[in-house]
């Protein structure tokens, strides 16, 4: 394992964890209002697809992203609606949710595109210059020769850490996820604030998406989120909901993805189909080390009436 190895692990491990980090973070404000939400997966794929065909069609990579942001919002708001206004099953919801999103992005791709012998490209996010700063041993090639979508998520661990500790509003969703009947009698509107955290939630998974098929493919392909919505759910939790502790639950997922592809590229005698799995192996047993030591916020996945006793 030379020093170019572990440099080259190290910022892969950056960008493999960038998407896993933008969609955590957005459920960071839906898991603390209380709501469930098992449609990030769906969401990140018919995002995903929204900015390569925006990006495509526009040749712009910031309408890409915008559009991407927009449609997550658009399909997190199907999610509230089923959620906190009908008061379906969560668990059904978001499932159903995944299942919608990952076939209708299949669908609409096609629809786009056509059967091609060659997928469809754009000119991806290029990495950004730093100077001097991307020439310092190690740490330059490391820290400093990525594209805007990782610094995106880096940013954004700040200033969801401020929000959620250091904000009303971000006390209103703390509220309503603990104690959604006391908040209500003091004037906070659980479903409103609810919907706020769960559209929130859904602009992150957007840009996720986006992170996927603009930061770090030039193309679309079905299945290209593989899993990575599931992992993020898995990440807040393990992080026990706090935007800093998820930046590291996600490093430390994106290493693992990193680590098997690295693996594959240098030939290391292990099957193909197993170092494909680290990452969903590793979630698996994250879940069920911290499953029986997390608290749940109290109000976690119940539909909330002022009509219920």
């Amino acid at each position: 394992m030379t020093l170019d190895f572990i440099i080259s692990l190290l910022g892969g491990t950056l960008r493999t964890s960038t998407p896993i980090l933008l969609a955590a973070l957005g459920q960071i404000y839906t898991q603390k209002s209380g709501i469930l939400d098992l449609s990030v997966e769906g969401t990140m794929t018919v995002s995903c697809l929204a900015a390569f065909v925006a990006a495509f069609y526009s040749q712009s990579l910031f309408i890409g992203m915008l559009v991407a942001v927009v449609v997550g919002l658009m399909y997190s708001a199907l999610m509230a609606f089923l959620c906190i206004t009908i008061k379906a099953n969560q668990v059904i919801a978001g499932t159903a949710l995944t299942m919608l999103g990952t076939g209708l992005a299949s669908f609409m791709y096609r629809v786009i595109f056509g059967i091609r012998e060659l997928p469809p490209v754009i000119k991806s996010c290029q990495n950004l210059d730093f100077g001097f700063l991307s020439r310092i041993p190690i740490i330059g090639p490391i820290l400093f020769t990525h594209n805007i979508t990782i610094y995106i998520a880096l940013g954004l661990v700040v200033v969801t850490w401020f929000v959620m500790n250091k904000t009303v509003f971000g006390l209103e969703v703390h509220a309503v996820g603990e104690y959604p009947r006391a908040a209500d009698s003091k004037g906070i509107k659980v479903s409103v604030i609810r919907y706020a955290s769960v559209l929130l939630g859904g602009m992150y998974s957007g840009l996720a998406g986006a992170s996927m098929s603009l930061g770090f493919m030039n193309t679309y392909t079905d299945h290209m989120i593989a899993g990575r919505g599931f992992i993020a759910i898995a990440v807040v939790v393990f992080a026990r909901w706090s935007p800093v502790k998820a930046l590291g639950a996600a490093l430390l997922f994106g290493g693992a993805n990193t680590l098997q592809m690295r693996m594959q590229s240098i030939g290391v005698d292990i099957p193909n189909q197993l170092l494909q799995a680290l990452p969903y192996i590793l979630t698996v047993i994250v879940l069920l080390g911290v499953s029986k030591h997390v608290n749940f916020p109290a109000a976690f996945g119940v539909p909330y009436s002022r009509k219920d006793n």
